[in-house]
């Protein structure tokens, strides 16, 4: 067996390595030098890079942003660390009128190769204004690139390749996957955008799932094959852009498509590709397609009613029973 990382250490290795291979690689972030780091990702840079290429930064989301792209526009490569996606709003004018369309307003000539990692939370009675997923509002915009890495491995490979790379991106990681384990090659790799991962093979219902989403749909694909029934789980991975070929190629031969999004229902990523797909197939339904998703309401402190909110196993797998009896 191969030397197994969790997914904030394949964050903290990719961090390092990119820092190592380049100098204008630098990070920013609240308490990114604290000896803990930030949830474990960046541990011990500070010490190996030094405070001028490991900055804390005041409370002043916008204010980061904003000198993230002038030090772009000065040769560097910033990567920026969200704890809270949700805090994350306070650069939207920076994000949205800024780093998203420097490059079209510059017709190609210049370019703003920033990195933005935005951790959203969910369980331990997050409440509503920690664990917001906004994905598909950064995906709408012409730009960036927009990942949401499921596995370790992922995690690091598109890190490097964001860090690495000339588009300004915006990572969105689910902290409830931080402690899982995978094998993560010890040399420099990259993910690439727009190439999706098919986590397992079947020919009765696509299953695309997103984020944290994965190893849920992995494990209900496991449940439903004692019965007979075979789920083909696709990860993502990206979804601006996003592997439009892989899905539909999976839905002509099953017929029936599910999207397990980690975010509300209305205006999303499932939607659109729901859209998408819809428009491209040719074939015959078998089933109506289907959207797991968030309730259109905003997260409840309360973590028993926590539970009830965000999508789990059970419900999966009675959706996906209730499309095989249609």
């Amino acid at each position: 067996m191969g030397r197994e990382l969790t997914y904030a250490g394949a964050i903290l290795e990719a961090t390092s390595q990119a820092m190592s291979k380049s100098d204008q690689v630098v990070i920013m972030g609240q308490l990114v030098d604290y000896s803990s780091g930030v949830f474990g990702t960046t541990t011990g840079l500070v010490n190996q890079y030094g405070v001028e290429r490991v900055r804390d930064f005041p409370v002043a989301e916008n204010l980061m942003t904003q000198t993230a792209l002038g030090m772009a526009l000065n040769g560097f490569r910033p990567l920026i660390v969200h704890q809270r996606l949700d805090f994350m709003i306070y650069s939207l004018d920076a994000i949205a009128n800024w780093l998203a369309l420097w490059r079209f307003k510059s017709n190609g000539k210049t370019n703003l190769p920033v990195v933005i990692r935005a951790i959203v939370g969910k369980g331990w009675g997050q409440g509503p204004q920690h664990s917001k997923s906004l994905h598909s509002w950064f995906a709408h915009l012409p730009g960036l690139r927009v990942a949401i890495p499921a596995t370790a491995y992922d995690a690091k490979g598109i890190l490097l390749e964001s860090l690495l790379g000339e588009s300004p991106t915006i990572i969105i990681e689910g902290r409830s996957l931080f402690s899982m384990k995978e094998e993560v090659p010890e040399e420099m790799y990259r993910v690439r955008f727009g190439k999706a991962a098919i986590r397992k093979a079947g020919k009765d219902i696509t299953l695309v799932a997103l984020g944290m989403m994965v190893p849920i749909a992995l494990r209900v694909a496991a449940e439903l094959e004692k019965v007979g029934v075979e789920v083909e789980v696709i990860d993502l991975r990206t979804i601006s852009p996003w592997d439009e070929t892989a899905v539909l190629n999976s839905v002509q031969k099953t017929g029936r498509l599910v999207v397990a999004d980690p975010a509300w229902k209305s205006f999303g990523v499932a939607g659109e590709i729901v859209t998408t797909i819809a428009e491209r197939f040719r074939g015959e339904w078998k089933s109506r397609p289907r959207r797991i998703t968030h309730p259109d309401s905003h997260t409840p402190m309360s973590m028993s009613l926590e539970k009830e909110y965000y999508p789990n196993e059970l419900k999966l797998v009675e959706e996906l029973q209730e499309m095989m009896k249609a």
